[in-house]
């Protein structure tokens, strides 16, 4: 496809870099005038002004009636972010959308959550690399705080995964079986109650997104450094208000970017530093000398959650305390536990957490697929406008 195509682009700037760099090393050298960047993009009509009216009906008095065609008039935003009247409305549209959302979730599973808790939310395809075992990880520490009566000054936190497994991919499914027998042991504990809730949303799709993203607070984004292309879910929580929780992977980067390290929790290795780790990796010393690591470990071993179904994830632990494992699961808890640490303590100040949704929306133009199709036209088609009549 290379040889024969006249342009060559990732899909975000790292991604181009890493093609660049490593997987058509060759023929960057050989061609370098065909390899572009051109980040990709989503669109607010569908996931911003059709998903969430709320947030439209702002956006149309603050930024004008226009801003779906210009999202850089969401620069706007930015001029109302301190203004306590504004973050009130803000606050009112959020909560609104958490009820709509707490609702489906209610009829969906039959779990009621709280709209007032924290909704930490990572919906996507079910994939290794994109680490949802590091979220049940989480999930897990969690639960083993609360059950040691050191859960006090949790914040309280709705849990939300979905996605689909590929029909073969039997890992995949097996962390899907994970997710949903630690739901039902978190869910059933009178102990969890108004502390935790682990959802596993059925039948996920686009369609749920449009559900789902205005509501989300908290976006996971956190996939092994240098294996997510791109992410497009990114965007579109961004473009609601959601603050990313994420590493230096994909578009994440660019997000990070484009809103300030202050409204975004980094963490993670970097693809630089995970290279170098390859071949000396070692997941049972990190698990040995981090005793929170080790309780969540001895809950999964222990069958704590598969009473009934011994042995059932013996390959997901074993993937765990892997040395070849290529998503560095492990090497990436403290850190996650840490930034969810950092994200907790941000959300207890709702002042300060209602800004940086504001500037998480103000800040999100950049990624909407009309700036992706001009970069398109500008650097690889040159196609002349159509102009209405």
């Amino acid at each position: 496809a290379t040889v024969g195509s006249f342009a060559v682009n990732g899909v975000a700037a790292l991604h181009t870099d890493l093609l660049k760099s490593t997987v058509m090393k060759d023929f960057y050298e050989l061609w370098p005038g065909k390899f572009h960047n051109v980040t990709n993009g989503i669109t607010p009509r569908r996931f911003m002004l059709q998903s969430n009216p709320g947030l439209a009906e702002i956006l149309n008095r603050v930024a004008g009636p226009e801003w779906a065609r210009d999202l850089s008039s969401l620069r706007s935003l930015e001029a109302c972010a301190d203004d306590a009247g504004f973050q009130d409305e803000w606050q009112t549209m959020k909560l609104n959308a958490k009820h709509h959302l707490a609702k489906v979730i209610a009829e969906r599973t039959g779990i009621q959550v709280d709209p007032h808790s924290m909704f930490d939310v990572q919906v996507k395809r079910i994939h290794e690399y994109k680490r949802q075992l590091l979220n049940v990880l989480h999930a897990i520490h969690l639960y083993d705080r609360i059950r040691r009566g050191d859960g006090d000054a949790l914040v309280p936190r709705m849990i939300l995964i979905g996605g689909k497994a590929a029909p073969g991919y039997v890992m995949a499914k097996a962390i899907i079986k994970c997710i949903n027998n630690v739901a039902r042991v978190i869910n059933s504990d009178p102990a969890m109650a108004g502390r935790v809730r682990l959802i596993f949303y059925p039948d996920y799709n686009v369609s749920a997104m449009e559900k789902i993203c205005p509501a989300a607070e908290l976006s996971e984004q956190i996939s092994t450094a240098g294996k997510e292309a791109s992410g497009t879910g990114n965007m579109k929580f961004m473009m609601n208000g959601a603050i990313t929780i994420g590493t230096l992977d994909g578009a994440n980067v660019e997000i990070r970017e484009a809103v300030g390290a202050d409204n975004f929790f980094l963490f993670g290795h970097t693809v630089e530093e995970i290279e170098a780790m390859r071949g000396k990796y070692d997941p049972q010393s990190i698990i040995d000398g981090d005793p929170d690591f080790r309780r969540v470990m001895d809950l999964l071993e222990s069958g704590h959650f598969n009473q009934f179904e011994p042995g059932i994830f013996d390959a997901i632990i074993q993937s765990i305390r892997e040395p070849a494992d290529p998503w560095m699961t492990a090497a990436d808890f403290r850190g996650f536990v840490d930034a969810q640490q950092r994200a907790e303590e941000a959300y207890r100040d709702v002042e300060q957490w209602t800004r940086m949704s504001i500037l998480n929306t103000a800040c999100s133009g950049g990624f909407s697929t009309y700036r992706t199709m001009r970069d398109y036209n500008d650097d690889i088609w040159h196609l002349e406008p159509i102009v209405d009549v």
